[in-house]
């Protein structure tokens, strides 16, 4: 017997509770256990419907919101690629497009293209949406460091030109947010030597 709509959804839903598992290399604002995918969602989507203003270009903040909460669900499977492993970094793709299919098809057909067609868009990063998300993914982290007194960067020994060239198009989705990031966020623990020279 063929699964109903609300079955498939229900069946997602069970399946995306395990992002709350999936721990991420950030520490959270007071530095004593590291944020897992589902807080980095969340606070990512917040920061976008009240930061949406200071985006380059106009918006469809739904849209940016609906790819910052669905974009790492593939890390269910694939597993969360630290920003800094470039070794992780080579088979990235190959694994979070496995993940992609297996855990997009639990949702009725409609639903899995519009996810397919949100999570793709936030790879490409060429639509004003997608460039703001990667603004909002980039500067989140960055924030929470600096919260953290930079204790994930110092643990990786972490090079401020390793975060320079991670954020080198952050400024595509918001050159206002990104000198502020940069400012506020990067340059006080290059000086604190919490990241390395």
């Amino acid at each position: 017997m063929e699964k109903s709509r609300l079955d498939r959804q229900f069946d997602f839903f069970r399946e995306i509770d395990k992002e709350k598992f999936i721990e991420r290399q950030t520490y959270l604002s007071d530095g004593k256990r590291k944020e897992n995918d589902a807080e980095h969602a969340w606070h990512m989507a917040v920061m976008t419907i009240l930061l949406s203003g200071y985006a380059n270009e106009e918006i469809d903040v739904l849209r940016t919101v609906s790819m910052l909460l669905i974009h790492d669900l593939v890390e269910i499977d694939a597993g969360d690629t630290y920003a800094y492993d470039t070794k992780g970094h080579e088979d990235k793709r190959e694994r979070e497009v496995m993940a992609a299919k297996r855990i997009f098809a639990l949702l009725p057909s409609d639903q899995e293209k519009r996810l397919w067609s949100l999570w793709e868009e936030f790879e490409e990063g060429k639509t004003a949406e997608a460039r703001f998300a990667h603004a909002m993914d980039h500067i989140q982290p960055l924030m929470l460091n600096d919260a953290a007194a930079g204790r994930s960067w110092e643990e990786h020994g972490v090079h401020v030109d390793q975060v320079l060239r991670r954020n080198e198009n952050t400024a595509e989705g918001s050159a206002e947010l990104w000198e502020y990031a940069y400012n506020n966020f990067i340059k006080p623990n290059v000086e604190k030597g919490k990241l390395k020279e």
